[in-house]
């Protein structure tokens, strides 16, 4: 990921000639947090599957009761959270990919 503050590949020329823009670096560093939300919740996101993952695993080889609760636990609570990550995802993911589209950012 690129620094959201990096000049912009423009010559003198064109920058005496133009007035200058200050949404142009904001809504590019607006743009990098929302990647750099995107990316730290999909991580959250993979992580939590992880952890279903592995309890899943200890569960099937222990087989006993305590850790089929402890399973179905983990999952409830996963759930959750999985749901509260993905309602904050989706529109960021959205946000983010609809601004390289249309804006090339």
């Amino acid at each position: 990921m690129s620094s959201p503050t990096a000049p912009a590949g423009g010559t003198a020329e064109s920058d005496a000639t133009e007035p200058a823009d200050d949404d142009g670096p904001r809504f590019a560093e607006a743009l990098y947090w929302v990647r750099v939300g995107t990316y730290l919740l999909s991580s959250l996101l993979a992580l939590s599957l992880l952890v279903v993952g592995t309890v899943a695993v200890i569960a099937e080889v222990k087989g006993t009761w305590h850790w089929a609760i402890h399973l179905e636990s983990t999952i409830s609570y996963m759930g959750i959270l999985m749901g509260g990550l993905l309602v904050l995802l989706v529109p960021l993911l959205l946000v983010s990919l609809t601004a390289r589209v249309v804006y090339d950012v």
